[in-house]
């Protein structure tokens, strides 16, 4: 093999495409069942914010209306169709094979797995993702807080939360998503830090990702961008008219648990039942901690994907790796050609001062 992928998401999939589409033969590694990433385990609710027609990964429609915002189970189904796709293509696939180190070995990287077996190629591209490492903030007295508290990685439904208080924290795409459902089935406020920013879904009667696409936004160069700013609420109106109509309510971040309260800015305390921390997520790249590939605080050291420490590793799927979409459907694969274009220079180069 000339690399090892490591994760079978939407980023080791397109990796694995581009891979294969610059002559190069790639080994995908996931640690699940199938090789569908972590999408079966996302909200039952969840859609996608982009249509069907720019949520494609490289050579394979998404099929059907373009139009429409694919479903979170419609997504899975698509990924496991590109995932045979690619075994047709003779890219070599293996679930159940969990990373749990990678070294370098003098001769390219050796990669150990859960079950003992090491593997060895001169390249590896991380596509691990970050949905198994949510980020979960150390809130003041959360240690007596008799309630429930859980990341939205952990959220399902609203079954389990009728009729209760719940407080979900965050003010992004998910966090307004699953507030809104709950707001239907109990009472729901989101604490957030700074007032919630909204955007039209569909200005002029264009979806917004029409916009991205012809105005170039999707293509931006994140090494442009010092500080890149939040992801903003993508709305069609329901969710503005919701926080209007007070079925869903929004307050400043409360400071501190006690018991089975919550104490508000203001000073208010009040019985909560539930706490959904939608407070995002950090890469999942911890099988590189003896490689020194990663800073101290666990983010990759790269530019633009390529790895600043170790030539022949490259990362992707990260946010702003190279543009504002890098960690999307409709963006991960011009990263993936991208990568795939410079492991194949390397690999090149490699062999000709080897001699080969």
């Amino acid at each position: 093999m000339d690399t090892i992928v490591i994760g079978g998401g939407q980023a080791g999939l397109a990796a694995a495409r581009t891979l294969l589409d610059a002559g190069l033969t790639p080994l995908l590694l996931e640690a699940g069942e199938q090789a569908t990433g972590s999408w079966p385990r996302y909200y039952d609710s969840l859609t996608l914010f982009s249509p069907a027609r720019y949520s494609a990964l490289p050579g394979m429609a998404f099929g059907g209306d373009g139009d429409r915002y694919p479903h979170r189970d419609e997504v899975v189904a698509y990924l496991a169709r590109y995932a045979r796709d690619l075994g047709r293509r003779d890219a070599e696939i293996r679930t159940g094979a969990r990373v749990t180190a990678v070294q370098a070995d003098g001769q390219g990287f050796a990669v150990h797995l859960a079950d003992g077996t090491t593997l060895s190629a001169p390249s590896v591209i991380a596509a691990s993702g970050s949905f198994t490492n949510p980020h979960l903030p150390a809130l003041d007295g959360q240690a007596s807080f008799t309630g429930q508290i859980l990341h939205a990685a952990d959220y399902q439904n609203t079954a389990p939360y009728a009729g209760q208080r719940v407080v979900v924290v965050g003010a992004g795409n998910s966090a307004v998503q699953i507030a809104y459902e709950l707001a239907e089935h109990t009472s729901v406020t989101l604490a957030t830090r700074a007032p919630i920013r909204f955007v039209d879904q569909r200005p002029l009667g264009k979806d917004l990702h029409f916009w991205f696409t012809v105005t170039g936004f999707n293509r931006f160069p994140a090494h442009l961008v010092s500080n890149p700013p939040g992801v903003p609420v993508l709305d069609e109106g329901s969710y503005r008219q919701a926080l209007r109509d007070g079925r869903l309510n929004r307050r400043p971040m409360f400071t501190r648990f006690d018991g089975d309260q919550i104490v508000w800015a203001d000073g208010s305390r009040e019985h909560v039942d539930a706490v959904v921390l939608a407070t995002g997520y950090r890469p999942s790249l911890d099988y590189l901690d003896e490689l020194g590939a990663l800073d101290d605080s666990g983010y990759p050291r790269h530019v633009r994907g390529r790895s600043t420490t170790h030539a022949g590793l490259g990362f992707l799927g990260l946010e702003w790796q190279r543009t504002p979409t890098s960690n999307t459907l409709r963006g991960v694969g011009r990263d993936a050609r991208y990568l795939a274009r410079k492991l194949k220079t390397h690999l090149g180069t490699r062999h000709s001062r080897a001699g080969v």
